[in-house]
């Protein structure tokens, strides 16, 4: 085939060109290895000299118009070819959210404390973080409990067995792991001094059967003021204050008798009933109040063994249950759901 025919080849077969696939034919007839016009430059060696470079010109300009020619109608139908997808494809706004995209939520108890954190953060509160495995003289002995008090026993704490842990100077036998946030107080004292004020949330443990109201893991509140002249008078204004606050209105507070090692003297502090404002109803049992924490005024020893001298210092602590605070915030009658790892319940808790 001369060349003129090769051209008219060509330009035919270029019209026909209607895929990628075609063109990739096209290209190994005509310009591959093996191709007509690649075989017409290797024939340039068997033609006499004269001639050879006239043609060799043809054959070049031949072979740079087809190539142009078919690199222009690969790039014409991959267009096609998409503008072909996207019109069979369901039209897609990116701009618009997805509405079946679910996102992660905070667990009821986190929001919570962050908003008792925030609440006690404001009146001039540090906010504290503590261990979960505590020494036993953490636990107990420096909060004035005495070693045969019932709550070192094993059907109560977890004890760990590891002997010989140095803490204040002292060898201590065992390790558990803390049944209240108020092991923290003696590491305070220490820390701060004779003049501050702290809450300290977290985890606790306590050997207990799980049933709608018990767990053997839930969350405490715990907290202190230390200072000059601290009176049970300062721990009734934050605690109405931050009740207040977390329930988004006014909540009243009272106080009765109570024992606790760590507090001389100790009260049971009462919260305004939230669901019937003192109406009476049968969660507060008629008597518009319920049970929210224990308190009162630190104990001389614990604070001696602190390192604050009793003489020139008081304070007030208390500790509640900030999963409590989480039931009776969002009305939850059982204490499993926390726990449960049910994502559908928990986002439910509002």
């Amino acid at each position: 085939m001369n060349l003129k025919e090769l051209e008219t080849q060509i330009k035919v077969n270029l019209n026909e060109l209607k895929t990628e696939l075609d063109c990739n034919n096209f290209h190994a007839q005509y310009l591959g290895k093996s191709g007509e016009i690649t075989a017409h430059l290797n024939n340039l060696r068997n033609l006499a000299p004269e001639e050879r470079s006239e043609t060799g010109k043809v054959i070049n300009i031949l072979k740079r118009e087809t190539e142009q020619s078919l690199f222009k109608l690969q790039k014409e139908i991959k267009e096609r070819e998409i503008n072909q997808k996207l019109m069979n494809d369901k039209l897609v706004d990116i701009t618009i959210p997805d509405l079946q995209h679910t996102t992660g939520s905070l667990h009821p108890i986190t929001r919570t404390q962050r908003e008792v954190e925030d609440a006690f953060r404001s009146m001039g509160f540090i906010i504290e973080q503590g261990n979960e495995l505590v020494t036993e003289y953490e636990c107990f002995t420096s909060l004035n409990v005495p070693e045969n008090h019932p709550a070192r026993d094993m059907q109560d704490t977890f004890f760990l067995e590891k002997k010989n842990i140095s803490f204040n100077e002292k060898v201590c036998e065992k390790q558990v792991l803390r049944t209240h946030t108020t092991a923290m107080h003696s590491k305070l004292y220490k820390k701060y001094g004779p003049e501050f004020r702290a809450i300290f949330p977290g985890r606790c443990y306590r050997n207990e059967s799980v049933d709608a109201s018990h767990d053997m893991a839930f969350f405490q509140v715990d907290g202190l003021m230390v200072g000059k002249d601290i009176s049970i008078a300062n721990l009734i204004y934050f605690m109405k204050e931050v009740l207040s606050t977390i329930f988004k209105k006014e909540i009243k507070v009272r106080l009765r008798p109570g024992f606790f090692p760590f507090t001389e003297p100790s009260f049971e502090l009462d919260a305004s009933c939230i669901f019937c404002d003192q109406a009476g109803c049968s969660v507060c049992k008629q008597s518009g109040w319920i049970e929210f924490c224990g308190c009162g005024m630190t104990h001389p020893n614990v604070l001696e063994m602190g390192g604050i001298d009793p003489t020139k210092y008081t304070s007030f602590a208390f500790g509640f249950g900030l999963t409590r605070l989480v039931m009776m915030k969002y009305d939850v009658h059982d204490i499993r759901v926390f726990n449960s790892g049910n994502i559908e319940i928990l986002k439910s808790i509002k």
